[in-house]
């Protein structure tokens, strides 16, 4: 889609001549943006990304008139928007906007299936293996496709469940046929107001249900055939699995488990431990199979391709060995992607570099914005769901930054017609590259770090002058030869040479770890300052005029607004059973159990806590006894009561009161009353405590609002 130019200098009057120009704030904006022309095919996927994100943050689902009635309007404002520049260019942008929005809830709509809205088990489960994920701490991970539940009737069967399996519970492999016992849940919602959300991720890949196994999967005969998808699907995750259990019979431990990861996107075997080193490196993304990687595979396909081809001059010279090594290169990152697990950071890495190569066979830039607007757009309207994924928006970030930076340094520093560099001068470009690059990068995704993972990594530029030349120039090739190899049984040499690669990174990466000031622990920002950010660099990445340097306010105000974030002063979860509260040293102290570590070490993170759920200590909070215990907050008295015997004490002298137990019946002097069933139904509750001395409560349902990946559980909790 393309708006007409339109000249906004004036307007002819009744007699023919031209008015004389009148400097208004429109003309003015008219004026930038038909400056701007070639750039506004930049902003389409943008639209349409913004109008995905505002379905995922309404607090209702939108009924099916209201997505008609907006996907009506949209196309009708695409087709009589008007000619003027910036008024067509405004009401294509709010019509793109509506039409993501149309295309997330309609995405919505086809994903759905049953899922529970209760525990259930044990229970036997019969049904289809697709995937099979090693899991670092022992035993693996299934994800069936289940044919019969007991208790469930067949409308009823969620479209997918993921249980645990014990170690040396056998060797399963996707598309074996099993039955077994587990113990199941739906699946869980965020462990804190605006957390994440592995209920909404659940939904729109058709898991209904989470749990494990309390009696052995055994493998039986089917009692009906699967579908064709379902035999595709099991034979590609069968592929790589095999391709796992090659790699794994060379290299072993955290080694063989990073090699499998870059190759087929299995991740479960890398320890917590090694993840986290390379989190704090700031090279967790050499980890995840993204665009660095499938540039490396499908670059090499190309290049020793069209070598090989240059060899015969009768077919160099004759043929176009640059497009034919062009389509078996795209072919080769599109086999990639399939044995990679297509995530939404591989996805948008193929389609990044089949556009690229698409273009070298149109006869086209290769590396361009317009190649990752396509992509962005492509992922956008196959999968809304993405533009709220982590992945998703750090990898755009990054290519964005990386692609808009160097197309404003190659206009500045190398015009049309200059010499080619010599060998010292690229050498000095590979270096100063890496470096630049890893500066660009990393301040494109910090925001992004800090919003979802509430981290800063401070010296990723070491790590990446180490890991990334590894990775480009040992890792990622002999990981591409032991692939082609593979078939031959002659896989084993240069997975050795991959396996000494790794090991160099990982070496590189927990030096830099290991240097004082590594990670800085950031606590929850507002979201209106990460839209500010994301705006901000948009603007500064996508526009090429110099009012392009407006953005920097925009980004200023996100980040002046990132400390503003409320944290609150109390925080009730587990069914009452666990409680922190915020003592006069600004930390979290309080209640906690073994059971409550990961929605502990969860609330901590969002505090920019970078303490371990251990540490948590029940003193100087709170004052305990085996009837509760009683403390202090911003000035109110709290009470958390464990016995009955406590509840009329409690009752007259607590501002707020907490019982793991029924609510009481009679019980006016507090302001807030927190019982068991208020907390299984509306999941963490967030205490707030006013200047004034009133007292707010958020909770994980206000968070989430009524969406359909909500509903039926806490449907399921009021009954």
């Amino acid at each position: 889609m393309t708006l007409e130019r339109h000249d906004p200098d004036g307007a002819a009057d009744s007699t023919g001549t031209r008015a004389a120009p009148v400097l208004t704030p429109i003309l003015w904006l008219s004026r930038q943006l038909e400056a701007e022309y070639d750039g506004w095919f930049y902003w389409q996927p943008v639209a349409f990304g913004t109008g995905c994100a505002i379905y995922f943050a309404l607090p209702a689902e939108p009924g099916p008139w209201a997505i008609a009635a907006i996907g009506l309007a949209a196309v009708a404002l695409l087709i009589v928007r008007p000619r003027q520049v910036l008024h067509g260019a405004l009401s294509a942008f709010v019509a793109l906007a509506a039409l993501g929005l149309v295309a997330a809830k309609l995405r919505t709509e086809w994903v759905r299936a049953p899922a529970l809205a209760e525990p259930l088990g044990p229970v036997e489960v019969r049904g289809f293996i697709e995937l099979v994920e090693p899991k670092a701490e022992g035993g693996e991970r299934l994800t069936l496709r289940p044919t019969d539940i007991q208790k469930l009737a067949p409308v009823d069967l969620p479209r997918r469940i993921r249980v645990r399996i014990k170690p040396h519970a056998g060797s399963f492999w996707p598309g074996d046929f099993v039955v077994l016992t587990a113990q199941l849940s739906p699946p869980p919602r965020a462990a804190v107001p605006g957390g994440y959300d592995f209920a909404r991720y659940a939904w729109f890949r058709g898991i209904g249900a989470v749990g494990y196994a309390t009696v052995e999967p055994q493998r039986i005969a089917p009692h009906e055939q699967p579908s064709t998808l379902t035999l595709i699907e099991s034979a590609l995750a069968a592929l790589r699995k095999a391709i796992g259990d090659r790699i794994g019979a060379v290299l072993t431990g955290e080694t063989g488990a990073i090699a499998t990861a870059l190759i087929t996107g299995e991740r479960g075997g890398i320890p917590d431990e090694t993840n986290d080193i390379y989190r704090a490196a700031g090279i967790y993304h050499i980890l995840s199979i993204s665009g660095l990687h499938m540039a490396i595979m499908g670059g090499s396909i190309f290049f020793a391709l069209r070598f090989a081809l240059a060899l015969w001059p009768a077919v160099a010279l004759t043929y176009p060995i640059k497009k034919w090594s062009a389509a078996a290169a795209m072919l080769g990152a599109f086999g990639y992607l399939l044995i990679s697990g297509a995530t939404f950071a591989t996805v948008r890495a193929f389609l990044m570099i089949a556009v690229m190569f698409l273009a070298i066979l149109l006869d086209r830039r290769a590396i361009a914005l317009r190649n990752v607007a396509v992509a962005a757009f492509i992922l956008l309207a196959a999968f809304p769901e993405c533009v709220a994924d982590p992945g998703f928006q750090m990898s755009f970030a990054a290519v964005i930054a990386l692609v808009a930076s160097y197309e404003a340094i190659a206009r500045r520093l190398r015009p049309r017609g200059a010499p080619a560099p010599g060998p010292l001068l690229r050498t000095a470009y590979f270096v100063g590259g890496i470096v630049l690059s890893t500066v660009i990068a990393s301040a494109a995704v910090a925001p992004f770090a800090i919003y979802h993972f509430h981290q800063s990594q401070h010296f990723a530029v070491l790590a990446n002058l180490a890991a990334v030349p590894i990775s480009n120039l040992l890792v990622m090739p002999a990981a591409l030869a032991s692939l082609v190899l593979m078939p031959l049984g002659l896989e084993a040499l240069p997975l050795a040479a991959m396996g000494f690669g790794i090991d160099l990174i990982t070496a590189a990466a927990t030096w830099v770890a290991g240097l004082g000031g590594a990670v800085s622990h950031v606590p929850a920002v507002p979201e209106a300052a990460i839209v500010l950010v994301v705006a901000g660099g948009l603007w500064l990445a996508l526009m090429s005029q110099p009012w392009r340097w407006a953005g920097l306010f925009a980004l200023a105000g996100g980040v002046a607004l990132a400390p503003m974030e409320e944290r609150p002063a109390v925080l009730v979860g587990n069914h009452a059973n666990l409680v922190l509260v915020r003592d006069t040293d600004g930390a979290l102290h309080g209640l906690a159990g073994e059971r409550d570590e990961y929605e502990v070490e969860q609330w901590l993170e969002r505090d920019g806590d970078d303490r371990r759920a251990a540490d948590v200590r029940r003193e100087p909070a709170l004052t305990c006894d085996t009837l509760g215990c009683v403390g202090a907050v911003s000035g109110k008295t709290i009470a958390i009561t464990r016995h009955p015997a406590a509840l009329r004490g409690d009752c007259l002298k607590a501002d707020i009161l907490i019982v793991a137990g029924a609510r009481p019946r009679q019980c006016s002097k507090p302001q807030l009353i927190i019982d068991r069933a208020a907390v299984q139904r509306d999941g963490t509750h967030a205490v707030f405590i006013e200047a004034s001395g009133a007292i707010r409560v958020v909770t994980v349902s206000n968070a989430r609002g009524k969406r359909p990946w909500t509903i039926a559980r806490e449907t399921a909790a009021k009954d």
